[in-house]
């Protein structure tokens, strides 16, 4: 917002602002979907994700296409900043979801300590 005010004005801080919130507000109640998805049934997080991203598309493009229809025009919002804006904050969402999974500790298995385990009679070799 602050590249788009200091070069092309009010029209462009409309625009990338609009974009760039639309984009958040989308990205953000997806994450917030397969969240509660994921602690209430697990099993079905994976899909819900697939189903939430397909989703989110669609209501970007539906939002788009109102914003289109209802003919506001360039004085008033630039398309070029709003799609600048949907492009930056999609970026930085995909790089904070990337730091943020490369810093959770979630094991790919179960460890069991040794004292655990249980002496199973025969089988040694």
């Amino acid at each position: 917002m602050v590249a788009a005010a200091l070069t092309d004005g009010r029209a462009a801080v409309v625009g990338a602002s609009t974009g760039g919130v639309l984009t958040l507000a989308v990205f953000a109640l997806g994450i917030a979907v397969v969240g509660v998805v994921a602690r209430l049934m697990p099993a079905a997080s994976l899909l819900v994700a697939l189903m939430t991203y397909a989703l989110q598309l669609l209501v970007l493009a539906l939002c788009i296409t109102a914003i289109d229809r209802a003919g506001v025009g360039a004085e008033t919002l630039s398309r070029g900043w709003f799609a600048a804006g949907v492009i930056a904050v999609t970026l930085l969402w995909m790089v904070g979801q990337l730091v943020a999974a490369t810093r959770q500790r979630i094991p790919a298995f179960e460890t069991t300590p040794a004292d655990a385990l249980v002496d199973h009679p025969g089988g040694e070799r």
